[in-house]
């Protein structure tokens, strides 16, 4: 499994039914509020066999409320 972290920024009022949404998906392991330019941090594990892109796109990324996304690749973990 590869680790990515998701950041969303949603539409004012949204950020708690996205994060309902985001959540009842049950493929995150860890979601939390942020304050910054983005209102949700995600970290996904991605099945290595499975295109990164595709992979959230068709289970995160059509959640009503989601107005922008930030996707941080992992490499090695210290």
């Amino acid at each position: 499994m590869r680790p990515v972290f998701v950041q969303f920024r949603c539409v004012p009022g949204r950020t708690y039914a996205v994060a309902d949404a985001i959540y009842d998906r049950e493929i995150v392991s860890e979601l939390y509020s942020t304050s910054g330019e983005y209102d949700l941090m995600a970290k996904v594990y991605i099945p290595e066999d499975e295109d990164v892109g595709r992979y959230l796109s068709e289970n995160l990324f059509d959640i009503d409320g989601i107005m922008r996304t930030l996707t941080t690749m992992t490499f090695k973990a210290f």
